[in-house]
């Protein structure tokens, strides 16, 4: 199984649309895919959940602020098993053509708050306190998911992370073998990619300190697998030049950068999540909307490639 975050400090640039495609294509290939929502905005959530749905029947217990709450509150958490749903619409659409699955574990807007409450658990009287505090509290996450995938037989499980470093995000980055960045090429959404790679090297630095000294616990080492450059704007099939000066500007910080992109189109990406299906699970009868179907399968050949 493999866990793979996605993440940019930069909000608005397209991390829920490729979340959403990439796990929709994903489980159409045959792939068994758990989604997790961890951007208090809950925009992954209701690409696949009707809001009416997680208002009646998840806000109150099924989130997964319900299971960071066990551990601010020093609780002994729910299984995540527990949190896990399995979105009616895109799932018929699967099973029917013979396909894998997608299930998902759904955000809160209460997750801004929980960052706080965590917080306050990782001050220790004593070094030993402190380091297993530490481990705890941004360890825990992997550890769950390790289990959850063993028991539902994951293939792929994609974190939504939200555009902050808090605490929240450091458990997912902890539990993540990957890291995927989806970014506009624009100077705002590019220029913390190189801050980012540095906080993460910190924080894996910081927890594998910890962890070396304790047995409980094992290092980690997420790799960023790369950048995805969304909102493309299009001209002789090539990106417009001043977004191409960016995409070279990003290439030169020595990360890694997907060749594929998602074009811009807010017709059908904005138009998806009500319907509950992700645009590459459609059929589009305008040649254009069917060339970006083809573009986001073309990102996915090129994912599964660099998992490999």
């Amino acid at each position: 199984m493999e866990i793979i975050s996605v993440i940019n400090y930069k909000g608005g640039v397209g991390k829920t649309t490729v979340t959403s495609n990439l796990a929709a294509e994903l489980a159409y290939r045959g792939k068994n895919v758990l989604v997790l929502d961890m951007d208090a905005q809950a925009s992954l959530t209701f690409s696949f959940i009707t809001p009416d749905f997680w208002d009646a029947y998840i806000k109150e217990n099924k989130t997964i602020k319900s299971w960071f709450d066990c551990i601010s509150q020093g609780n002994q958490t729910m299984p995540l098993s527990d949190l896990r749903i399995r979105p009616e619409v895109v799932n018929n659409y699967l099973s029917k053509h013979g396909k894998g699955c997608l299930d998902i574990i759904s955000s809160h807007l209460g997750l801004i708050n929980v960052d706080l409450e965590l917080a306050t658990l990782l001050g220790g009287a004593s070094p030993q306190q402190t380091q297993k505090k530490h481990l705890k509290v941004h360890g825990k996450l992997r550890e769950e998911l390790l289990a959850l995938g063993e028991q539902m037989n994951y293939d792929i499980v994609l974190i939504d992370c939200p555009p902050n470093f808090n605490i929240v995000t450091k458990n997912a980055l902890i539990a993540s073998d990957k890291i995927l960045i989806p970014a506009k090429p624009d100077y705002l959404s590019t220029l913390g990619i190189d801050y980012l790679q540095k906080s993460v090297n910190s924080l894996v630095s910081d927890y594998n300190w910890y962890a070396s000294k304790d047995d409980e616990y094992d290092e980690v080492n997420p790799e960023i697998m790369g950048v995805v450059f969304t909102m493309i704007q299009i001209t002789s099939r090539k990106p417009i030049a001043a977004q191409q000066q960016y995409i070279s500007q990003t290439r030169r910080l020595k990360v890694p950068v997907f060749d594929v992109h998602f074009r811009e189109n807010k017709t059908i990406f904005a138009d998806a999540p009500r319907n509950g299906m992700p645009v590459v699970l459609n059929y589009y009868s305008n040649v254009t909307h069917s060339d970006i179907v083809d573009e986001i399968s073309d990102f996915v050949d090129e994912f599964e490639s660099n998992l490999e």
